[in-house]
């Protein structure tokens, strides 16, 4: 098979998009038999959010590359038999349960704030804990209640002190019921193996920073650091001896990092079309998607109405290895609306076509309906594609 240039060499910007596609699950064949396990491995972090539109981003991000996994199967794969963990990393993310030890350095940073100790109200710390270890698992409101007041910011003191207990690592959130955290002691959750903070920082940081770069495929420092949310420095302390060899990029304009086994041979196979959630991490760090796919992504969710440019969940539409369009999608009964669609030409129209029948299918909707086009003169051509996908 062919191979690309050696380590410390140059690659085009081609090869360098091609190497994150695969990367990320989205070129060649899926992995079914791993499934939405080695998904999240392959991965090392899936984001959680707390919006839903489809579906929540968590089981988008497996359908992006498997296709139409139930989502029962999706929420079992990745709390059932203490297969992962939820903790800070890009964001709030379900982790790979064989990481925890590499998260001993986040842990340790928590701990070492004593100003936070402040803020705890006398004895709820010691009172959720002990009541995890004789009851849990438990959500903050078995604990006693998460809101002090009717203000949703208003934390309450249970609630403070258990999500202060996850962040030290006494406690671990082991599944999602109903968009509540459920907690448990991390003691009874994390198998006994791997429920240490042994490692010293560097040995962690050394880890994450290889991940990161497994993930991502090839990437910057500054992707690099973002994947898990890591300072500058804290990457440039490890990177050398992390196992990332060193590649320029045609175009980056600044030094890269690859993964060697991504080097060894030549990306190829076939490419996933498909919608994909703004958190998704292909596209999560917005001056990497421009860099790589030259296209310019922000989500709207928390932008004013009135300020929207393409709309409250715009979906990237991925298709033949380039993003190609976006949807904003919402559901009525058993129809997909499409309120607001943005394709980058003509050609765009039978990729964002399939990837609309198909995510409609997932969801169990008969039918899709568009409202909007940005480009008026595309409405006809999608909107006949859509009509023989779905005849």
């Amino acid at each position: 098979m062919t191979t690309l240039p050696p380590p410390a060499t140059e690659l085009s910007a081609d090869e360098a998009r091609r190497l994150a596609l695969r990367a990320q699950g989205f070129l060649g064949a899926p992995d079914r038999r791993a499934g939405v396990r080695g998904v999240l491995r392959r991965l090392g972090a899936v984001q959680l959010d707390t919006i839903s539109v489809l579906a929540r981003s968590h089981e988008l991000i497996p359908y992006a590359r498997l296709g139409a996994v139930g989502r029962r199967t999706v929420e079992d794969a990745y709390w059932k038999d203490t297969h992962a963990f939820e903790y800070w990393s890009h964001a709030a993310c379900i982790l790979p349960i064989e990481e925890w030890p590499h998260f001993a350095f986040r842990r340790r940073a928590y701990r070492n704030r004593p100003h936070w100790n402040h803020h705890l109200p006398d004895g709820d710390y010691d009172r959720v804990v002990k009541q995890l270890r004789a009851e849990g698992p438990l959500t903050a409101t078995d604990l006693g209640g998460a809101k002090r007041t009717s203000e949703w910011w208003d934390w309450s003191g249970t609630k403070v002190a258990v999500e202060r207990a996850l962040m030290y690592g006494e406690v671990v959130c082991v599944e999602r019921r109903g968009w509540k955290r459920v907690y448990d002691l991390a003691e009874r959750a994390v198998p006994a193996a791997l429920l240490h903070d042994d490692l010293d920082d560097t040995e962690c940081l050394r880890r994450l920073v290889r991940l990161a770069g497994q993930s991502l495929g090839v990437g910057t420092r500054a992707d690099i650091a973002d994947y898990h949310r890591l300072k500058a420095e804290q990457v440039d302390a490890v990177i050398a001896d992390s196992g990332l060899v060193p590649v320029t990029v045609q175009g980056w304009g600044r030094p890269a990092w690859a993964d060697p086994a991504a080097l060894e041979t030549t990306p190829r196979g076939r490419h996933r079309t498909t919608l994909l959630s703004p958190f998704d991490s292909l596209v999560w760090e917005r001056a990497r998607t421009e860099r790589i796919f030259g296209f310019t992504h922000r989500l709207e969710a928390y932008v004013p109405k009135q300020k929207r440019v393409h709309g409250y969940f715009a979906m990237p539409v991925l298709a033949g290895g380039r993003l190609v369009g976006r949807v904003d999608p919402a559901r009525e009964g058993r129809t997909l609306v499409a309120r607001q669609v943005t394709l980058d030409g003509p050609k765009a129209a039978p990729a964002v076509a399939q990837a609309l029948v198909e995510a409609a299918s997932w969801v169990d909707c008969t039918d899709v309906r568009v409202e909007r086009v940005d480009a008026p003169d595309l409405r006809e051509p999608l909107t006949a594609e859509l009509t023989r996908l779905l005849a």
